[in-house]
């Protein structure tokens, strides 16, 4: 049996930017991936708190240092 578990968390990260021109995923500062253990290209889950919408997608590094936590695609609409 195999069985899908939480291997990293990032708690109320703040999004500062939303592209919905690009194909998809989240990009996210490489210092912030690195911390927590998210690899580049990682399939992950996005929770909005404010209006509870839930998606998957995949990470993309981001420039180090930037801060940045940017969603992609389709889904910058979903907020």
């Amino acid at each position: 049996m195999m069985k899908i578990v939480l291997s990293s968390k990032i708690h109320r990260a703040w999004v500062t930017d939303a592209n919905p021109d690009y194909i998809g995923s989240i990009l996210i500062d490489e210092d912030l991936m690195d911390k927590v253990g998210i690899w580049n290209y990682e399939k992950v889950l996005i929770c909005d708190v404010t209006n509870g919408n839930r998606f998957e997608t995949y990470a993309i590094a981001g420039d180090r240092g930037s801060g940045v936590c940017s969603i992609q695609g389709a889904a910058a609409r979903l907020s």
